[in-house]
């Protein structure tokens, strides 16, 4: 019998920690854990645990990377409307500056040191809001109000060139407004009236997918800067969903369905396929980052407001696994 050594040409080693390299090195023993371990590719993505959020919420929204996350607005448990902004940096959330308008069911587009926030529910008169701000990376601003006074709408883009689509004025909205970094115009209407939906990508290459037109829809549009077309359906109709990534590598987390919904999809520009599902089922949550390096936080477990960050590893990455020997 062939020994591992003469048919890869290498032994296996036997290490206190993993190695942070693994291209030389795809099998090894962890003599800390006493277990063989091999290096694989995730055949589908897998959600791992992230750190805690400092505050529990859901109808929140989030923006920027899974190493530089922000995730601002929503509900809290007891204390109703929140405008506490958390910046995430790959392993535990801090506390950032606070909104000036508390609210839920906002929306929003660009990084953790360049974000916007706009829309939403709440306000000191409790209602649909038009109020726009922006964030620097310690602070918020308000900048220029949207035409049209909304919340349960989705965003994408960037604090410059940002968009704004869909929601709830009342009534069902299928308005798109357009960001310039100081004031909103109105851009191209959606094909499918709805709310609760999520999105992503840019200005001019923009992705809407999911909500609630009436009833659960799974219908996907894709904006070029000017009008929306229809692209492939979700396998899922489902509202309260998460979106990252671009408009031919999105991502679609969560949502209800109208139960609590684990499931994830990517969506490659015409397809949506399944990946892997969240560890908590959870709709009305956040999302940010890509295909391959997302994140899910907060949201609404049934029963409960969760606290939970959950991070994605797209398809095709390398993971490690652990051998078993019986």
């Amino acid at each position: 019998m062939s020994t591992y050594k003469e048919l890869q040409g290498i032994t296996i080693q036997s290490l206190t920690s993993d190695p942070s390299n693994t291209d030389n090195q795809p099998i090894w023993y962890n003599s800390t854990t006493a277990r063989f371990k091999v290096k694989a590719l995730t055949t589908t993505g897998t959600w791992a645990t992230g750190g805690t959020m400092g505050t529990a919420r859901f109808k929140l929204y989030g923006v920027g990377t899974q190493t530089a996350g922000l995730g601002f607005g929503g509900y809290e448990q007891y204390y109703g409307f929140t405008d506490a902004t958390e910046e995430y940096d790959g392993s535990s959330w801090t506390a950032g500056g606070v909104l000036n308008t508390f609210r839920e069911y906002l929306a929003g587009a660009g990084t953790q040191t360049a974000g916007l926030g706009f829309g939403g529910y709440g306000g000191p008169e409790y209602w649909q809001v038009d109020v726009t701000e922006e964030y620097n990376g310690s602070s918020w601003t308000a900048s220029g109000s949207m035409g049209t006074a909304r919340s349960k709408l989705a965003g994408a883009g960037t604090q410059t060139a940002g968009l704004g689509f869909g929601g709830y004025a009342p009534p069902v909205s299928a308005a798109t407004e357009e960001y310039d970094g100081s004031s909103w115009t109105a851009g191209g209407s959606l094909a499918t009236a709805r709310k609760y939906l999520a999105g992503t990508g840019t200005q001019t290459a923009g992705l809407a997918f999911g909500g609630d037109s009436g009833s659960l829809t799974g219908a996907t549009e894709e904006y070029n800067g000017t009008s929306w077309t229809s692209g492939g359906g979700m396998n899922t109709a489902r509202w309260g969903l998460a979106g990252a990534g671009t408009q031919t590598a999105g991502l679609a987390t969560g949502g209800q369905t109208p139960s609590v919904s684990n499931l994830t999809e990517e969506y490659d520009g015409s397809t949506w396929t399944a990946g892997g599902t969240l560890n908590t089922a959870r709709g009305q949550l956040a999302g940010a980052g890509t295909t391959s390096a997302g994140l899910g936080f907060g949201g609404y477990t049934d029963p409960g407001i969760s606290d939970a960050t959950e991070e994605y590893v797209g398809p095709g990455l390398t993971t490690i696994k652990e051998i078993v020997l019986t």
